[in-house]
């Protein structure tokens, strides 16, 4: 064991706030966890409890792994996994899967092990990466936008198309985390304004259509129009779209500055997502606002040592990398939170390293490795100085496209 923790790289800061996030995760998990016991008849709040501990560590295992891997072998790596990526993402939208009450054609199912795996997380990883590296290949160059379709736009459309069905938030942040990097990354103006431009009179499109004829869209447009329309006009929105959103606010108005204490809450047995979506809500009323305020500093902590970690990395795939996986994980939760208050729409998305859950805290976990990879200064080499090596196929993919 003191060997592993020797073996330990990078940002000791992240590090350190990802253990602590894990750890804490234990409370409001084992204490929202008697909802699926009690109210569902699923299993029991230790069962939940050591399920949950066994996906952190498989987590930790995770972020081990990956934070040992130089970080231009993601160059490569992306490569392979990009049209991996995209199989599994069409093969999804053909297997139904019912989780939490929830049926849909978001996971897939592990063979062997019995775990669904929701691929849009992946995706979304795989898809920064890829963006990553493109724009480092562009960075010296001047680029148009039809020499930027096949290699940038083509696998940004196809994989949003591919999770849109079925995840229509995660879409939308995938969207706008891929405009963000290319800002970040050199990408023309020009061509982002149009895409913004674009996007708004389609989206404006898209709105008109799913609130005039919802039933022409996917079968999940009658849940995106409910929550938009509960978002926007709460008084016009029915008992059943306001049932959750209610609870919540219970939940927070019930646990003040302190909160009840650990395990109290009394909103965990009545919010169906007690232990995912709705969770912060849990820890605000178990642990107050002192409680919650303190969980969104630690979230502010990693945002700013994503940010330092970038700003010292020593080349611009490194920079880019690190911005394209790290800052979907505190964006995500700063989501979570404000759909808990109500300054957000519902969307369907847990709060990273707290709510339990399998395929959120590996896809979590990888990237928080890749960081940490980013952030080892001995392994950031300089790409003008860097001697590819012939003899190993990742080091060669990098190089290449």
């Amino acid at each position: 064991m003191l060997a592993v923790f020797k073996n330990l790289k990078g940002d000791k800061a992240i590090w350190g706030v990802v253990a602590l996030l894990a750890l804490f995760s234990f409370l409001p998990v084992y204490s929202a966890s008697t909802n699926l016991v009690y109210v569902n008849d699923d299993g029991t709040t230790v069962g939940h409890l050591v399920k949950h501990a066994v996906l952190l560590f498989l987590g930790f295992g995770i972020i081990y792994a990956v934070h040992r891997i130089p970080t231009h072998y993601f160059k490569g790596l992306s490569i392979i996994a990009l049209p991996i990526v995209l199989i599994l993402l069409a093969y999804t939208l053909t297997v139904e899967t019912r989780i939490g009450g929830v049926t849909a054609n978001r996971w897939i199912k592990i063979p062997f092990v019995g775990v669904n795996f929701q691929t849009s997380t992946l995706a979304s990883v795989v898809l920064m990466i890829w963006i990553a590296r493109y724009l480092t290949k562009i960075k010296d160059t001047a680029i148009t936008f039809k020499e930027s379709i096949l290699p940038l736009w083509l696998p940004t459309t196809l994989v949003v198309l591919l999770i849109l069905p079925e995840n229509f938030s995660t879409a939308i942040i995938i969207c706008l985390l891929v405009l963000v990097l290319c800002f970040l990354g050199g990408y023309p103006l020009k061509y982002l304004f149009a895409i913004v431009g674009t996007g708004l009179v389609l989206s404006g499109m898209f709105l008109f259509v799913l609130f005039k004829t919802p039933e022409i869209l996917p079968q999940r447009a009658g849940t995106w129009k409910s929550r938009i329309e509960t978002f926007w006009s709460p008084e016009k929105a029915g008992k059943d779209d306001l049932h959750q959103l209610t609870l919540a606010k219970i939940a927070i108005a019930e646990g003040g500055v302190v909160g009840k204490g650990a395990g109290k809450s009394v909103m965990k047995n009545m919010l169906s997502q007690s232990t995912s979506d709705f969770i912060f809500a849990i820890i605000i009323e178990e642990y107050g606002l002192l409680g919650g305020g303190a969980l969104l500093f630690f979230y502010l902590l990693l945002l700013f040592r994503i940010v330092v970690v970038a700003n010292s990395a020593k080349t611009i795939f490194s920079k880019l990398l690190v911005i394209g996986v790290g800052l979907p994980i505190v964006f995500q939760a700063f989501i979570n939170m404000a759909v808990v208050v109500q300054l957000f729409p519902v969307t369907g998305q847990p709060l990273p390293l707290i709510s339990m859950g399998g395929t959120s805290i590996w896809m979590t976990c990888m990237a928080i490795g890749i960081v940490l990879s980013a952030s080892n200064k001995k392994e950031n080499l300089e790409e003008e100085s860097y001697d590819i090596d012939e003899s190993n196929p990742l080091e060669v993919l990098s190089g290449q496209l």
